[in-house]
């Protein structure tokens, strides 16, 4: 059995929450079919599908693009995270190595709780292998090879391993998103969740009282998949982590999570958040 995990970066500093990351799972052996019906979901949409291409020009071309995504989500075939980190959690006062390997530590948790991974293989008929496709992953060769090696380090931790859970070095890969529909997927739902947790949607540009139309379209599409989310759990809380409700196996069943990920050791600092205690 082989999983692949489509990684995604999205805005490392932002007004209110930082730290942005992304990932689908799915199966290996679904991946052309996903792939096909993401395709054809396409339609208009010209080049690369990015939260940041949104217009009022291809809205709702966009529109029917997530619809096609969140089936999939629904579905099961595709299984969604999201994680980003809060400013109110302050970690300036961090040592500045501990800063610069930030990016390593968050993949880390990422990978190793979000999914669920210990629970992917509760028969344990053999092993189950995890392929990660990095979109942003380091600059240079050594760091690449550093994080590689940190990941698959993933693959000796004792619960991945009384669960026959492998995550190898060779299978942790850079990818280009221009070619990997799927990755684009992620690149949307992500953007539009950094897009609303930093009010840009309430943006307006200097010099005027409105917001701008891009601003507007991003907005409606935004809307339209915190609706998606909310038929499939109610009354979704996009800024919080979400519940586990039948316990740690919750991380692997549901379809779709967000993770407020709170850094150990963080001071809270209320002057950095959307509200403020008198």
């Amino acid at each position: 059995m082989r999983f692949i995990i489509y990684c995604d970066e999205s805005v490392s500093k932002g007004k209110y929450y930082s730290d942005f990351y992304g990932g689908a799972l799915l199966l290996a052996s679904k991946r052309q079919e996903i792939e096909e019906k993401l395709l054809a979901a396409k339609g208009i949409i010209q080049g690369e599908v990015k939260w940041t291409k949104i217009s009022e020009y291809n809205e709702s071309a966009y529109i029917a693009f997530v619809d096609a995504v969140f089936e999939l989500i629904a579905s099961g075939d595709i299984k969604m995270r999201i994680i980003f980190t809060q400013n109110i959690n302050d970690t300036s006062h961090f040592p500045a190595d501990k800063e610069d390997n930030k990016y390593f530590m968050l993949y880390y948790q990422f990978l190793k709780h979000a999914f669920g991974l210990r629970f992917c293989n509760m028969e344990k008929q053999g092993c189950a292998h995890v392929s990660v496709y990095l979109d942003d992953a380091p600059d240079t060769k050594e760091k690449l090879d550093n994080f590689k090696n940190y990941l698959s380090s993933l693959s000796s931790y004792p619960i991945f391993h009384r669960a026959k859970v492998s995550i190898a070095k060779d299978d942790i890969t850079e990818v280009n998103s221009k070619e990997h529909i799927i990755l684009q997927a992620v690149d949307v739902i992500l953007g539009s969740m950094q897009f609303r947790l930093n009010n840009l949607h309430k943006e307006i540009p200097e010099g005027k009282k409105r917001r701008g139309k891009r601003t507007k379209a991003k907005d409606r599409v935004y809307r339209h998949i915190n609706k998606k989310i909310c038929e499939i759990y109610p009354r979704f809380n996009i800024g919080t982590s979400t519940a586990r409700l039948n316990g740690a196996e919750d991380a692997w069943s549901h379809n779709y999570r967000h993770w407020c990920f709170k850094p150990r050791e963080s001071v809270e600092n209320l002057s950095r958040g959307k509200k403020q205690k008198k």
